[in-house]
């Protein structure tokens, strides 16, 4: 399996940002890690071994970004505005620079899908719904769609704008959601395990149904935790199956 790595300096984050390519052709998977991890966490936790036969057969690129989660939501003594805006870099950087990097190690037509699990599924479910003109799909694991989740009680306006639990029901933009609604890939997956919240997963479909966009909602069993046996078994039998 081919594997490069690149980075540049980002003028959002004003910081050096890498990141791991899988693969040489087909439509591109947009990984974002969970939590406080790292650009090769999906690889450490040999999930991009698991993928490799979809990846060798041009089914798929891997792209794989670094989190900024311990200098935003996930720091500890930041203030919560300028965690705020910390995210909003992050946003912009995706946007901005990721994108474009796709695109031109691949092509301007590549079909980019966002994905990541647990605090990777909420930014990468935010990154689709905010941009479907950018980003064509999210495969989105284990989700919790509220920012607050996050946050420690700090709320403002920018908490609200990342927040898809929040800002969907009263998205009004017409163009933007007819965008959204083009989307053949918006996948929800879950488990009922352990640590993790079906409900949730639940209430944010029932959002999207309300807003006429088309998804798919798969709830696995109880025998499914929050974890990344889940997720081994997940993201496979979605490339095989769905993408």
């Amino acid at each position: 399996m081919k594997r490069e790595l690149f980075s540049w300096h980002s003028p959002a984050l004003n910081k050096e940002m890498p990141v791991a390519v899988y693969g040489h052709y087909g439509f591109a998977l947009l990984m974002i890690p969970t939590a406080a991890a790292d650009f090769l966490e999906y690889e450490r936790f040999q999930l991009l071994e698991i993928m490799r036969p979809w990846i060798e057969a041009g089914k798929l690129k891997v792209y794989s970004i670094n989190s900024i989660n311990t200098e935003s939501w996930m720091h500890p003594d930041m203030d919560g505005a300028h965690k705020a805006i910390r995210h909003n870099q992050f946003n912009t950087y995706v946007y901005n620079e990721v994108v474009p990097f796709i695109h031109s190690n691949a092509s301007p037509e590549t079909p980019i899908y966002t994905s990541g699990a647990s605090f990777g599924a909420l930014h990468s479910m935010n990154l689709f719904l905010k941009r479907p003109d950018l980003l064509q799909g999210v495969l989105a694991l284990s989700g919790v769609y509220e920012l607050t989740e996050y946050t420690k009680g700090y709320w403002d306006e920018q908490v609200y704008f990342n927040s898809p639990m929040h800002y969907m029901p009263n998205l009004a933009n017409h163009d933007l959601l007819e965008e959204i609604r083009r989307s053949q890939h918006i996948h929800i997956l879950t488990g009922s395990g352990a640590f993790e919240d079906p409900t949730s997963s639940g209430r944010f479909a029932k959002i999207l149904y309300d807003k006429g966009i088309r998804y798919n909602l798969d709830v696995w069993g109880s025998e499914w935790p929050h974890d990344w046996n889940t997720w081994k078994a997940m993201l496979p039998h979605y490339l095989e199956h769905k993408l």
